[in-house]
């Protein structure tokens, strides 16, 4: 045989062996907590990019309008991995399921409090007799913290009023509250698509107050990993938790480096999606996940304390959480093997873009 033909055979042989490889993918689900956008793009784009296929995975990417609870999905084996807030997962494992943190995306919390200049509120002491709008089921714990920062507490109304609100911000926008709650990268930045009635002009940042949860010292751990304890145990599951940490930590560094083009994947999955308010989204999400100082996907040990504290003041939690709760183990593994590729893990360097919300966010 010649060397041609030989060399035509081992072609045929390892186009044979990929096929193989790809019949045996392993089928995973992934639970969101929300619809496609740029707050799970790590997600999405490891998927349009081929990261998962690369590890040997078959994925399905599952949505939620808020009707599907992650951490309910993960615990009732309708999902194999979720993506949820911690405060949810404590109150789940406490309630008797065992689920386990295995990577913590972001660093930091996208939750803020929102009002009008004019209002003057500035400082958690401008809230007092105010109106304040919080969101419920799983979401209002960060904002009951700060009540008894203020020492008070989220029942007596003693110092402000909490009243539900929508996962929007149209009760401040008809005068129904003082300051709502919002995430940085989403309803914030929907507001800055809306048109002020006074100016005739889209908002402005300098039109609108903020106070940032981090800065108030009752910040609480949001977006992360979670998978069941006992699945993780399985013969050969760690090897599939593995590869899908790699797939996707990769997939946040890159949109960390490659903003524009993961928000032209999500634009792709769901055009609907307005491409300034993704851009804007893509951005504010990335500050909460760089810097990592320690490695995208391991935990703030001190952030996991506020986080556990808060819950137990509050009465949201009656005990510490388990031992286990949350390993570290797998993600550092995870970028052991990208920082052997010369990736980036911590984003000491990275500086986030100036970005303009156009009119709906278009």
């Amino acid at each position: 045989m010649s060397r041609l033909c030989s060399l035509l055979v081992l072609l045929l042989l390892l186009a044979g062996a990929a096929v193989d490889a790809h019949d045996e993918l392993a089928p995973i689900r992934i639970q969101l907590q929300w619809l496609p956008q740029a707050q799970f793009a790590g997600f999405y784009v490891a998927q349009d990019m081929g990261f998962y296929h690369d590890e040997g995975l078959d994925v399905v990417i599952l949505e939620s309008s808020g009707d599907i609870l992650p951490a309910q999905a993960v615990a009732d084996g309708d999902a194999e991995f979720g993506v949820t807030w911690t405060p949810n997962v404590l109150q789940a494992n406490e309630a008797g399921a065992d689920l386990v943190n295995i990577a913590q995306i972001f660093q930091r919390s996208g939750t803020v409090l929102v009002s009008f200049a004019e209002a003057e509120i500035e400082s958690l002491s401008d809230l007092v007799f105010k109106t304040i709008g919080y969101w419920p089921g799983g979401s209002e714990f960060e904002f009951y913290a700060m009540t008894f920062r203020m020492g008070s507490d989220p029942e007596s109304g003693e110092h402000l009023k909490l009243v539900e609100q929508a996962f929007n911000l149209e009760a401040l926008l008809n005068g129904e509250i003082d300051a709502g709650q919002a995430l940085i990268y989403n309803w914030y930045g929907r507001l800055l698509g809306e048109v002020n009635p006074a100016t005739g002009e889209l908002y402005q940042e300098s039109d609108l107050n903020v106070i940032d949860i981090n800065d108030i010292g009752v910040a609480m751990l949001q977006d992360h990993v979670i998978v069941r304890a006992d699945w993780l145990a399985e013969e050969g599951n760690q090897a599939i938790a593995l590869g899908l940490l790699r797939a996707t930590l990769r997939a946040w560094i890159h949109c960390r480096d490659q903003a524009d083009d993961c928000v032209r994947i999500l634009r792709e999955i769901d055009p609907s999606l307005g491409e300034s308010h993704q851009q804007w989204q893509m951005n504010e999400v990335n500050k909460l996940i760089w810097p990592s100082p320690a490695g995208i996907g391991l935990m703030d040990e001190g952030l996991w304390r506020q986080t556990v504290d808060w819950m137990l003041t509050i009465g949201a939690l009656d005990e510490e959480p388990a031992e286990g709760a949350y390993r570290d183990d797998l993600a550092k593994q995870a970028l052991e093997s990208l920082e052997a590729e010369d990736l980036d893990v911590t984003g000491e360097d990275w500086q986030p873009a100036e970005v303009i919300v156009r009119a709906g966010g278009q």
